[in-house]
């Protein structure tokens, strides 16, 4: 299998720019299930199957080794693969369960990021966005606008809605929110002043919200954050140097340089 079997263009295309842990997390998930797919399609009873399922296995270990390198993830960048002549069962079952813990952690870290770039929202408040983001809808209504400008503000306020019934607001949507409708020009609007200073409400709430929640965080996270490990007591030592200078790890087979 090639890495357009495991993930397509498409969704290469969708990957996150700005997150590299998000990125190999999603790359990975995709690629598994593609795997999952094309190994359940095999009789692995006969010698042809289990080749095919060798081949399918050894795919796998390359393009996530690949996207690891790209994404710099560790311990993955360093990790030579084996020839496929060497590559055997043991080394794909070890290589998928490092990569569960490895990935646990990383999904763990995320959430944690996540929480910290976002803000929880309590039921009243929303409520009082959302009746600033009523009065929005009604001056872009009544706004001297292309249909394509009005079309384009009311999505925005749409989408911007649809992030307030998530658990916690992203500070990013709202920032994107804050831009876009502070960007059309103030003769556009029956009240000039009156966009600006419904969207600075909105800042305003969500800016104390916020505030208190960082605070909160704070009192309950005094401790600095983990460092992502490997599931080995020995793997912070995991990878050696050779004396021809080629790296190679000492924790399994000889025979596999994982």
């Amino acid at each position: 299998m090639n890495i357009f079997d495991f993930i397509t263009q498409d969704e290469i295309d969708d990957l996150p720019d700005d997150d590299p842990q998000a990125a190999f997390i999603m790359f990975v998930r995709i690629a598994q299930r593609r795997l999952g797919d094309r190994t359940a399609q095999i009789d692995d009873e006969s010698q042809g199957g289990w080749r095919l399922l060798e081949d399918a296995r050894y795919g796998f270990v390359n393009v996530v080794v690949a996207a690891a390198k790209k994404y710099e993830i560790e311990p993955f960048i360093s990790l030579e693969i084996p020839k496929l002549g060497r590559f055997d069962d043991q080394f794909h079952r070890q290589f998928r369960a490092d990569l569960d813990h490895y990935i646990t952690q990383l999904l763990l870290d995320n959430s944690s990021r996540a929480k910290r770039d976002s803000v929880s929202i309590s039921s009243d408040l929303k409520a009082e966005i959302r009746s600033y983001l009523h009065h929005l809808r009604e001056a872009v209504d009544r706004a001297d606008l292309s249909e394509a400008k009005r079309s384009i503000l009311l999505r925005k306020l749409a989408e911007f809605e649809a992030e307030l019934e998530k658990k916690r607001l992203n500070m990013v949507a709202l920032t994107t929110f804050a831009i876009t409708i502070l960007s059309a020009p103030g003769g556009i609007w029956a009240t000039a002043e009156l966009a600006p200073r419904l969207v600075t409400n909105i800042l305003r709430l969500v800016g104390e919200a916020k505030e208190a929640d960082d605070a909160s965080r704070r009192i309950q996270s005094a401790m600095p954050p983990k460092a992502i490990t490997g599931p080995r007591r020995e793997d912070s030592d995991q990878y050696r140097t050779s004396a021809d200078g080629s790296r190679y790890t000492s924790d399994l087979d000889d025979d596999i340089p994982f």
